[in-house]
């Protein structure tokens, strides 16, 4: 089995709808996927069984050694760094910065009774600055942008020293200057060769940090293509996955697509 996913004839069925329909893929350490695929196409759906918050209907989804259905996935969770938009939701918005990433420590979203020591707070610190939120942390959560809260939240994600670290969407929503402040940080940490296994979602293969070295294609719950990034990533393969002629342009480590 894969140090970190391995997934094999795994299909997901909801509501009489299949939402991912017999997927093979793995995982292995020190990877950094891109999931490409349109709306609807079961991306979320692929990070939900990533992270342990979802079994598949038919196959055997396997997360950091261990078997989805064989193992409390409560356990497993704290080993997945995850940041969403349905976690962000939860966040509660009168919470100050420096408590949503140090909460992480005990899985849990919002500050209560538990007790950090010293590390845990310069733990947090050190993220956000390697963010470049360290001057956020006593603001409080309501009060940031939605840059400075992906940010945020992904800072938190790491929180844990995770074995595998997944983002959904992450510059879904920022302005030009977000969206490249971001991905350029995402690049720095995916260039770290003591950063987790990295999966990625997004629509837009502008969006794809440097470093990055595998992706999967998804479109209607089905794979598409995977592998290498620079050999699966093409204008025919985008083409296919997305339904429409699309032209693909590689500029030093980043990419470019549009309708021919």
């Amino acid at each position: 089995m894969s140090d970190v996913l391995a997934l094999a004839g795994v299909s997901v069925v909801r509501g009489g709808a299949t939402l991912l329909d017999e997927v093979d893929w793995e995982v292995e350490e020190g990877q950094r996927w891109v999931i490409l695929g349109p709306n609807g196409a079961g991306k979320t759906t692929l990070l939900q069984l990533a992270s342990g918050r979802m079994h598949p209907t038919r196959g055997v989804a396997g997360v950091l050694g261990e078997v989805l259905g064989a193992v409390d996935v409560f356990e497993l969770r704290p080993r997945i760094g995850l940041a969403s938009a349905s976690l962000a939701e939860r966040i509660p918005g009168s919470e100050r910065v420096a408590d949503v990433v140090v909460t992480a420590s005990y899985g849990v979203v919002g500050r209560w009774r538990e007790s950090y020591d010293v590390l845990d707070h310069a733990r947090a610190a050190e993220l956000l600055d390697a963010l470049g939120a360290g001057h956020l942390g006593d603001r409080t959560y309501g009060t940031l942008s939605e840059g400075e809260r992906k940010r945020v939240q992904i800072a938190r994600a790491l929180m844990t020293d995770p074995e595998l670290m997944l983002l959904d969407e992450p510059a879904a929503g920022l302005d030009l200057g977000g969206r490249e402040d971001l991905v350029a940080r995402l690049g720095a940490i995916a260039g770290d060769v003591t950063a987790p296994a990295l999966i990625l979602v997004t629509h837009h293969v502008e969006e794809i940090p440097p470093n990055f070295t595998d992706v999967l294609l998804l479109r209607e719950g089905r794979v598409v293509a995977q592998g290498p990034i620079e050999i699966t990533l093409t204008g025919e393969n985008l083409s296919e996955t997305f339904g429409l002629p699309l032209e693909l342009e590689q500029r030093g480590s980043r990419y470019a697509a549009w309708s021919r």
